[in-house]
């Protein structure tokens, strides 16, 4: 009797064992998910260092050296990612008082590192699901990807405010990129601080307002050392005032109508002119994905940008328009994950 209720005793501890194990062990797998994360704080400073090749940035891009503070919420997970949010102040102080503050999420993959990292914009419409599911796919494979708002898209939009990046009004375009440049600089600091990040693998991308805004930023930010600009181009200013459609009609009519001139015009957007700068990104490793029958980026912008950067690039034709390229979707995916790889990975955490 006694050697059953010892055996019944011991099963009955098993189970109970067993239980409590499966508990622990689902407890013990949370905190093991999160272990195999680097730590990122709530709150904290970044320092922007200068490179070495600062005194080539063009001037009206160029930060002196200084600190900066942030604030970092953590938002959810996605499968092997943590959603980071993100916000520091623009270093550019305008009367709009709520685009002062850039605001964006930073998509952290699993593991220490040392992973690549990647500066991440949107297109001109302000949609910013497609870009945030670039980041998402970069950092799922293993790239930090960081993707900001820029100037005036989402909070840092005051529905009061007629203000806006891209402008009919050239002088406040060319205010509005300018502004997008240095936060992005700014950005670019941020995740080359961090500890999971190698900064001497930093990239940027975007997609059309944000593959254009990739070109010039790289120009302008020497760490970038990878560029992937998809359905981007250069020489804007003067395609824009020679084209058929109406609102080129009406842009040209509210221009001469103030005795100004298509030179005056280009005059002005020429600083923010990627083609401008192309040069710059000569020793970069530059990547272009362009569409065959782009409606809104003509093959000329694209040649225009190739050409200025010394035809070095690496440059894809999508069979496809502007709008249609996003057919393309899931095979780019895989090529911007292979662009931005890093190139000793790191063994990430099970």
């Amino acid at each position: 009797m006694r050697r059953i209720i010892a055996q019944r005793l011991a099963a009955t501890a098993a189970v109970l064992f067993v239980a409590m194990a499966g508990s622990l062990s689902a407890e013990e797998k949370e905190r093991a998910a999160t272990a195999n994360f680097a730590h990122v704080g709530e709150q904290g400073t970044t320092s922007f260092e200068l490179t070495a090749a600062e005194k080539d940035v063009p001037q009206h891009f160029r930060l002196k050296p200084h600190t900066f503070n942030f604030d970092v919420t953590f938002e959810r997970k996605s499968g092997d990612v943590h959603v980071h949010r993100l916000t520091f102040p623009s270093p550019v102080k305008t009367e709009v008082e709520v685009n002062n503050t850039v605001h964006g999420h930073y998509f952290q993959p699993r593991g220490k590192g040392p992973f690549s990292g990647v500066v991440v914009l949107h297109i001109l419409g302000g949609e910013f699901a497609l870009s945030q599911m670039i980041a998402n796919s970069l950092a799922q494979n293993g790239v930090a990807a960081l993707f900001i708002k820029m100037p005036y898209y989402g909070e840092r939009r005051d529905r009061k405010s007629r203000r806006r990046m891209i402008s009919p009004v050239p002088q406040e375009t060319a205010e509005g990129m300018t502004q997008a440049v240095l936060d992005i600089r700014r950005a670019a600091a941020w995740i080359g601080a961090r500890r999971e990040v190698d900064a001497a693998q930093l990239g940027v991308n975007g997609i059309s307002l944000g593959g254009i805004m990739s070109a010039l930023s790289a120009s302008a930010e020497p760490r970038f050392r990878k560029v992937a600009i998809y359905l981007g181009g250069g020489r804007l200013a003067p395609i824009l005032w020679d084209m058929e459609h109406r609102d080129a009609d009406r842009l040209r009519r509210d221009w001469t109508a103030q005795g100004r001139t298509r030179e005056d015009f280009v005059k002005i957007l020429r600083p923010v002119d990627p083609v401008t700068w192309g040069g710059r990104l000569a020793d970069r490793r530059v990547l272009m994905v362009n569409a065959l029958h782009d409606e809104i980026i003509p093959k000329q912008a694209t040649m225009a940008l190739w050409n200025a950067i010394g035809r070095e690039p690496e440059l894809v034709w999508l069979d496809a328009g502007h709008i249609t390229a996003a057919r393309h979707i899931f095979s780019e995916l895989e090529r911007l994950n292979r662009f931005f790889a890093a190139e000793e990975r790191a063994t990430r955490g099970e």
